[in-house]
């Protein structure tokens, strides 16, 4: 199966409906800032996911649609906030939205696309109860991926973060969004509770999997390939999986290297390189390798409750693609 093929032809499809909420309006250079990102592409994983869902339950694409939408909406006013936050300059090989438009319209534009993600949902022609279970949901995630991304900033400022934090933080963050494409798509296509759990956990251990390898391209990777910055994350103390393991294992000098560069937001790259390579030799790089592995494996198994599809094989590539992709 070519996994990039499967994904092109569902995602050509959600295009064209995206495409439907980001017209034009006024003030333009608002609407100019609000479609900057989502116009950009990316990968469009979240709503694969949905649509994909919604088949392995042999749903309705059209009854999806609103959801994918809704979610992609949701995902990218995230980034455009996030941007801002960590203060980036590039994403998807662009300039981030507060870079081209300045930080007051970055924020307009983030809270608008917002705004468009509840509306967007409003067009879903199921049952009225079914409505209300997605937008609860969508409610909810949102809510846990503001947790989240509070939490990793706090995270930034404490010297010391445990694993277990650490991945409550992403479940909040990264995951959410992934289990309300996940779950909302088989809820949607008519799944039963217990193909609703099972794509519900699928899109837990797969935003882990996803996230943890998220955060070894940040500092392994190259502008050109990732889209984005490079380095960011060590320069603003991250505490991802990688730093987490290797901040709590390191002693004598390797300790203190890692407190000089760790968090100094004028490290050199030469100095982002010296603290990659250590995270490398204590070994957190291949334990947070291993990790993600490890949810891989978990999200694949999450979906064995459901009978034998093209969409089913789909799901556990996509698995596999998380930790192996290289942006």
């Amino acid at each position: 199966m070519d996994l990039k093929n499967e994904l092109k032809k569902r995602t050509d499809i959600f295009n064209i409906e995206l495409e439907d909420y980001l017209l034009d309006g006024y003030p333009k250079i608002l609407y100019d800032a609000y479609r900057h990102l989502p116009m950009a592409g990316g990968k469009r994983l979240r709503p694969a996911i949905s649509i994909i869902s919604n088949e392995a339950v042999s749903g309705n694409i059209k009854n999806v649609m609103p959801l994918a939408i809704s979610i992609e909406l949701i995902h990218n006013f995230t980034l455009v906030h996030d941007d801002i936050m960590d203060k980036s300059n590039i994403r998807r090989n662009i300039p981030t939205v507060h870079n081209q438009y300045g930080e007051p319209t970055a924020i307009l534009a983030g809270d608008l696309l917002f705004a468009k993600a509840f509306e967007v949902i409003h067009n879903f022609s199921g049952d009225l109860s079914v409505f209300k279970i997605i937008n609860h949901k969508i409610v909810n995630s949102v809510r846990e991926v503001c947790e989240g991304q509070q939490l990793d900033m706090e995270f930034e400022k404490r010297n010391y973060v445990n694993e277990e934090e650490y991945l409550e933080m992403i479940q909040k963050k990264t995951s959410a969004l992934f289990m309300l494409a996940a779950e909302g798509g088989s809820i949607t296509g008519g799944g039963t509770d217990d193909e609703d759990k099972g794509l519900r956990n699928y899109g837990k251990y797969l935003g882990l999997a996803f996230q943890i390898r998220d955060d070894y391209l940040d500092m392994s990777s190259e502008v050109n390939t990732l889209g984005k910055d490079i380095g960011n994350d060590i320069r603003n103390g991250k505490k991802t999986l990688i730093a987490v393991h290797s901040i709590n294992n390191a002693t004598g000098n390797n300790k203190n290297l890692i407190e000089k560069i760790f968090g100094n937001s004028k490290a050199s790259q030469e100095e982002i390189k010296k603290v990659y390579n250590l995270f490398n030799e204590i070994g957190s790089v291949e334990y947070a390798k291993n990790t993600a592995y490890k949810y891989c494996d978990e999200a694949k198994k999450a979906i064995n409750i459901l009978k034998d599809s093209n969409a089913k094989k789909i799901l556990k590539d996509l698995a596999e693609y998380s930790i192996n992709r290289e942006k």
